[in-house]
């Protein structure tokens, strides 16, 4: 909309980083008793390894089809207009037809459930599916609470979102010139601070409200995007 261009999505990525270490910080208390339990057994130490096996698919994923992604489906307005109106309407199913939750804290996530909402996060290799989204909804499809799969998929994020980052600026740091080094710098700050104010009270409405304004805003933007490409737009 604002006709700005972002050959292979690598400014989208990159300010990604800023949310990460906006979830870092919210989290840091967490995090910190996560790492302070790893070298001992206990609930620390599964929580991280369900963390590490949620993260598997998508680097694997990445790995493969990454290059696809980017020089083809960043560049269908047809592929995420679909994605928008399928991905609002899989949260609209999930909210009426999602099983009773039997997870209803963190570190009651087993490892097989880890792993599986980790696949479901490689769909946000697909432009137009929220990663957060697909991880939350994969979530509670698995039996997990509506608050933990938030949590969860933040958690995720942390690993996931920071790999892409490293893998997107060693391919274009011979590329970063002063000005597009200072619009990623905007961008980083922009999504930390947006990111640190959003998250919490987020978490609170969703626990409470539910998916489905989130669905409806997805399918409507969906809608828009058909309307705008019958209309000649490219």
């Amino acid at each position: 909309m604002l006709g700005y261009q972002d050959p292979g999505g690598v400014f989208t990525v990159m300010i990604q980083l800023g949310a990460v270490l906006a979830v870092v910080w919210l989290y840091r208390a967490k995090i910190r008793t996560v790492l302070a339990g790893l070298p001992k057994p206990g609930p620390a130490r599964r929580f991280g390894l369900a963390v590490l096996l949620g993260c598997v698919p998508a680097f694997a994923a990445g790995a493969l089809l990454a290059d696809y992604v980017k020089t083809v489906l960043y560049y269908s307005p047809a592929v995420m207009a679909w994605a928008f109106v399928v991905g609002g309407l899989v949260m609209l199913a999930a909210e009426r037809w999602r099983p009773s939750a039997t997870v209803k804290e963190l570190e009651g996530l087993t490892l097989p459930r880890a792993l599986a909402v980790g696949a479901c996060q490689t769909l946000a290799l697909v432009p137009g599916v929220s990663r957060s989204g697909a991880t939350m909804v994969g979530g509670m499809l698995l039996g997990l609470d509506r608050a933990v799969a938030a949590e969860f998929s933040f958690f995720l994020a942390i690993p996931t979102i920071a790999g892409a980052f490293v893998h997107d600026l060693l391919e274009v740091r011979d590329q970063l010139t002063t000005d597009r080094a200072l619009e990623i710098a905007i961008g980083f700050v922009a999504a930390f601070v947006s990111a640190a104010l959003v998250i919490r009270p987020f978490l609170r409405y969703v626990t409470r409200a539910g998916f489905a304004p989130f669905a409806w805003y997805r399918i409507a933007l969906g809608v828009l995007l058909f309307a705008a490409m019958a209309a000649g737009w490219q």
